[in-house]
């Protein structure tokens, strides 16, 4: 079973998706008679086409980190919170024998 926090977050998405689309929908039914020039149709290529070039450079940055191992030396913590789960582990397993 789900932890109630969870449930609870899970729900406010949804709410807050279904007041999106609500008012994404309501948007677009009131501005059905407005034309766009082709001034218009140029900034909206553009700002797409460079929001799609940048989130895919950074994806790729991500992934290329990820991979060659930067992320390691970027967070030492995590090496040493690594070795001490390990330590804690061999101890209990130490216990059982």
């Amino acid at each position: 079973m789900r932890n109630r926090g969870q449930i609870a977050i899970l729900a406010v998405l949804i709410a807050l998706l279904i007041l999106v689309i609500i008012w994404a929908v309501s948007v677009w039914t009131s501005s059905a008679g407005v034309e766009m020039g082709k001034h218009g149709w140029i900034a909206l290529f553009l700002g797409t086409f460079f929001s799609l070039v940048i989130g895919c450079g950074l994806m790729a940055l991500m992934f290329f980190s990820s991979r060659s191992g930067y992320d390691e030396v970027a967070d030492p913590l995590r090496h040493a919170h690594e070795q001490d789960e390990a330590a804690k582990r061999d101890d209990h397993l130490s216990d059982r024998t």
